[in-house]
C-alpha cells in the first residue's frame, strides 16, 4: 500500500516471520527490522514508535480503517454467490462478480464462513460486512461464523469455551506465525462474531494444520500457509462434530499464500528426492 502511494513504510515484525514474508516486504520498498521478541512485543513497539516519531499506525486489530477494509470480502463473497434468472430460458446461473444484471438485491449469503483467527481483525470485518449487506436488505441471514486459532494460541477459543467475553492472555506457541498472537487486540469484537451470528470457536493443532495443507494442494490444487489452512483443518473438525452438513453452504476462507512460509509446506509435504543423471537412478525412486 505505501509502494503504491509512494510513501515511506517502517515495517516490525518478530525475527521468526518467515523469511519469504520478510523478502516479500524488502522487495516492496519497506525498511524492515526484526525484533528480538514476540509478535505481541513487536506489535507493541510499533505502537510506542508511533506514539514518539509521529507516524501513521496501520497496526491490524488497532488501526480502525483495516477492519472497514476486511469487511469487503464479505461484500465479495455474497456477490459472488448471486443467482439470477436467464430471461431466455428461465435457468439459473451464477453471475460472477461485476457482471451486469446482478441487482443487489438479488446477492446470497453462504450459511456459514470459517476463517482463521489471530488478532481478530478479519473475521471482525467479515461481521461487519454482513450485517450491513443484512441491515440494508441485501442479503436475506447473516452466515455463521466459525473462528479457528490454533491450540498453542487460542486465546479467544478459550474465552469461547467458557462462556466468557473475557479474553486472556496466552503464550503463543504455534508454527502459524500469522495467527500466533498471546492478546488479540479485535478480541472481543473477533469473539462476538461467532456468538451473535450462531458461529463457534473451534482449535485445531499444529499436526492437523500441516495435513491440511497438503490436503488442500492434493484435492483442491490450492497452496495454503499455515494461517490458512487453519480454517480448513477447522472446517473438517466442524464436520466431524456434526456442526455443519452436506446440505449448507459454506465457505472457508483461505487468507495466504503457501508461498509465505515454504518451510511449514516442506513439513506438510516432505522433501524432493536427489538422484544422479542416470534412468537406473529414477526407477530405483520409482519403483
Amino acid at each position: 500500500m505505501a509502494a503504491a502511494a509512494d510513501r515511506p513504510a517502517v515495517i516490525l515484525a518478530p525475527k521468526t516471520a518467515p523469511p519469504a514474508k520478510v523478502a516479500q516486504l524488502l522487495v516492496f520498498g519497506a525498511r524492515v527490522v526484526l525484533v528480538d521478541g514476540t509478535f505481541d512485543q513487536a506489535f507493541d513497539l510499533t505502537l510506542e514508535a508511533a506514539q514518539a516519531f509521529g507516524w501513521y499506525c496501520r497496526n491490524t486489530g488497532y488501526n480502525p480503517f483495516t477492519a472497514e477494509g476486511k469487511k469487503t470480502a464479505a461484500y465479495e463473497i455474497c456477490e459472488q454467490l448471486t443467482v439470477t434468472e436467464t430471461p431466455a430460458v428461465g435457468a439459473k446461473h451464477i453471475v460472477p462478480s461485476g457482471a451486469r444484471g446482478a441487482s443487489p438485491l438479488q446477492w446470497s449469503a453462504p450459511d456459514a464462513v470459517f476463517v482463521s483467527v489471530g488478532d481478530g481483525n478479519i473475521i471482525s470485518g467479515l461481521h461487519k460486512g454482513f450485517r450491513e449487506l443484512y441491515e440494508l436488505g441485501w442479503i436475506a441471514q447473516v452466515p455463521r461464523l466459525f473462528g479457528i486459532q490454533s491450540t498453542g494460541s487460542a486465546a479467544v477459543a478459550n474465552a469461547f469455551a467458557r462462556g466468557s467475553e473475557s479474553i486472556e492472555p496466552v503464550r503463543a506457541d504455534t508454527l502459524a506465525d500469522s495467527i500466533s498472537v498471546d492478546m488479540p487486540r479485535d478480541g472481543l469484537r473477533a469473539l462476538r462474531a461467532a456468538t451473535q451470528t450462531g458461529g463457534a470457536y473451534l482449535t485445531v493443532t499444529d499436526a492437523e494444520i500441516l495435513e491440511a495443507i497438503a490436503a488442500l494442494g492434493k484435492r483442491e490444487a490450492v497452496f495454503s500457509e499455515p494461517a490458512a489452512a487453519a480454517a480448513y483443518a477447522g472446517i473438517v473438525k466442524a464436520a466431524g462434530a456434526g456442526m455443519v452438513g452436506p446440505e449448507d453452504g459454506i465457505v472457508v476462507m483461505l487468507t495466504g499464500s503457501g508461498l509465505k512460509d515454504t518451510r511449514a509446506a516442506m513439513q506438510a509435504a516432505g522433501e524432493a528426492k536427489i538422484i544422479e543423471p542416470r534412468l537406473e537412478a529414477l526407477q530405483r525412486i520409482l519403483a
